[in-house]
Order: C-alpha cells, then sequence, then structure tokens
C-alpha cells in the first residue's frame, strides 16, 4: 500500500511516527508532505523521515485564503509525482482537496471542535473521519469514534519510554532538580482565531514568582523579549517528551502541550477559552486544569510546584487514566492496512476496538 502522509504542524509528527515506522516495516510504502512550520521539519529531519516541503503557509486571513490554493498545487504536483492509495493526515485541507481530484480516499483524524475553517473547507472532500468519542461535531456517516487521545499516539506506555539523559543539561543547573515549564503561543493558527492567552505582564509574573522555587524554562512559538532569552528552551524539539516528563509542573496556553504534559504524569496547568471536547473530558478525568482568565493560574501554579508529593499523586492517576484507553497507534495501523472494510467493522461493530488496548 502507498499513503501520503500530510503533516501540518509538529504535533502531527509525533501522531504519525510510530504509524510510518511500523507500516514501514510491515512493507508499505509511507510518502510525507509538510508544512513548514515551527520546528515539524526539524522533527522530520531528526527521525530520519524523508518529506516534500510544501511551504511556510501564510499570515491573516487573506494570507491564509492564498496560501490553500498554493498549498494545493503544490501537494498535487507532489502526489502526481508518487501516486499514492490513499491520503491520511490531521486535519488537512489540501490533503482532503488533492485526494479528491485524483480519485483516492481521503482519512483524517481530529481532535479539534474550533477548527471551524478547516472543517468547512476540508470535510466535504472527505471519506473517513476519525474522531475521539469525546469530539463534539458530528460529521455524519464518514465518522469513526475511538476511545482515546490524539497524544496517545506517542505517549502511550506501548511508545514512549523515557531517555533520562535528555534532560541532563536542564537539571544540571536546576534548583533542587525541579523546573518547570512555561508553553507560549503566536496566537496566528486559523484555529487559535478569537481566541487568547496570557498578557505579556501575566507571564513576567509566572517567571519571577515560580524561579523562585524551581528553574523555569520557556516554550514560545513567538520570539521572546530579550530579557525572558535566558529562559528558552534550548534542548532539541524531538526531546520535548523527555523534558516534560521530568518536570514538575506546565503552565501552557497550548491545550496540546498540556495535554501531551498531563499524558506523562506532569500537572498541566492549562489557559484557554477554546471549547472542545477533549478538553473538557481532560478536565474532568483531572487530567488538566483549566483556566478561562489568568485569574488565580499564578496562585494555583505556586501551590502545586510547592507541594513535594502533587507531582507523584499525579502521575499515578494519569497511569490509571491511560490503562483505560486504547493504544491509537495500534488502532491506526489495522484501521489503515483493512481500509475500508475496517471502516464498515467500526461502523457495525465499535467495540472491535478494545482488542488495542
Amino acid at each position: 500500500m502507498k499513503i501520503l502522509i500530510d503533516i501540518g504542524h509538529p504535533a502531527h509528527v509525533h501522531y504519525f511516527k510510530n504509524f510510518i515506522w511500523i507500516m514501514q516495516e510491515k512493507g508499505h510504502s509511507i510518502y510525507i508532505s509538510a508544512r513548514d512550520k515551527e520546528v515539524a521539519l526539524d522533527l522530520l529531519d531528526y527521525y530520519k523521515l524523508p518529506y516534500f516541503n510544501r511551504g511556510k503557509g501564510r499570515k491573516g486571513l487573506s494570507g491564509k485564503l492564498l496560501y490553500i490554493l498554493e498549498g494545493d498545487l503544490r501537494l498535487l504536483k507532489y502526489a502526481r509525482s508518487v501516486k499514492p492509495d490513499l491520503f491520511l493526515s490531521f486535519g488537512s485541507p489540501y490533503a482532503a482537496h488533492v485526494a479528491w481530484i485524483m480519485r483516492k480516499p481521503h482519512v483524517v483524524f481530529d481532535d479539534t471542535d474550533h477548527s471551524f475553517f478547516e472543517h468547512f473547507i476540508s470535510m466535504p472532500f472527505t471519506q473517513t473521519a476519525l474522531t475521539p468519542i469525546v469530539f463534539q461535531k458530528d460529521f455524519g456517516k464518514k465518522q469513526v469514534r475511538f476511545d482515546g487521545f490524539m497524544e496517545l499516539c506517542a505517549l502511550h506506555p506501548n511508545r514512549f519510554k523515557f531517555q533520562p539523559e535528555s534532560i541532563k543539561a536542564i537539571l544540571s543547573d536546576a534548583l533542587n532538580n525541579k523546573y518547570v515549564i512555561l508553553r507560549f503561543v503566536s496566537w496566528q493558527a486559523s484555529h487559535d482565531m478569537g481566541l487568547q492567552g496570557l498578557s505579556l505582564e501575566d507571564k513576567y509574573l509566572l517567571v519571577e514568582k515560580l524561579s523562585a522555587y524551581a528553574k523555569v524554562i520557556i516554550s514560545s512559538e513567538e520570539t521572546l523579549p530579550d530579557d525572558l532569552k535566558q529562559y528558552s528552551y534550548k534542548t532539541h524539539p524531538a526531546l520535548m517528551h523527555d523534558v516534560l516528563n521530568g518536570a514538575c509542573l506546565i503552565v501552557s496556553e497550548s491545550l496540546t502541550m498540556a495535554a501531551e504534559a498531563a499524558f506523562l504524569g506532569t500537572p498541566s496547568v492549562c489557559i484557554s477559552t477554546a471549547l472542545a471536547g477533549t478538553l473538557d473530558e481532560e478536565v474532568r478525568l483531572g487530567l488538566i486544569e483549566l483556566f478561562r482568565t489568568s485569574d488565580g493560574i499564578i496562585e494555583r501554579s505556586l501551590e502545586i510546584v510547592k507541594d513535594s508529593t502533587y507531582k507523584e499523586q499525579f502521575k499515578n492517576k494519569a497511569r490509571e487514566i491511560i490503562k483505560d484507553k486504547i493504544d491509537v497507534t495500534a488502532f491506526m495501523v489495522w484501521f489503515m492496512e483493512n481500509y475500508p472494510e475496517s471502516f464498515d467493522m467500526m461502523r457495525k461493530n465499535p467495540e472491535h476496538q478494545l482488542t488495542f488496548k
């Protein structure tokens, strides 16, 4: 089987990397197209996954609309050269459009309820949509729901093995070997339109207050002010999961990184005004502490960092929650290898996915 996977965000590399390796071992041909966004290409290079670079994209609504045409044309040219049997992506309208043009199926994973624009321009051209059970949107007869989270593609215990040497550089000068991750986003993505997070004043206060109890490390999509650059994340982005695993807390504007930390057993405080079924479920399970505004976020973060037993208690809770979820990568491999029969099976008997726990 020849599968073309379109990567639009660094997180997508983690969603699909294990799937790619397994499918290649099974003799399938995997082709990757990728947007040059943040560290996505760095991750693909690190994992030695060859790819076609479809460009950086554009900012602003008019720029994004223009890039839809540009991205479609670039991907179409590449797809015609490799002639895939089907397309796979996480919410990629480009893969949806090109698959439709080439009369090939497009299978999409999605957990972002508030991606209104992407859904509007991609779902009419998509044959199959795989979403978590708690996803709030209904895509009708093309939708299959699975009992898991996208972050578990990389972070399920069957997939993630902690590499302690990855955080030696961070721990060498950390106060009491404790460190906190602060994750700031740029708010430029189309699904971030209308959303907001921390003010610059909030960010400075977080750094000031938390620095008294732990080393502060900042991962930021935007360039940091000069006086905050000393806190910037300097380890290779491919090692971020190991770094998250060792942290005593993350304070995040990113829903994805907040969830990644939580599934690794790291207490996760998130500020977001987004509405999403996966976020609601993660809050209900106690994996993420959600703040809609910055009120109280600094005080709560300090409480967690000061509590020497909190991290271990939280890690135990996360382990128990993961036991009830499927190994999403194993499910993905089965579904794609047996597609479209797997789609019919899941529509008739959703319980089949429990074999991948």
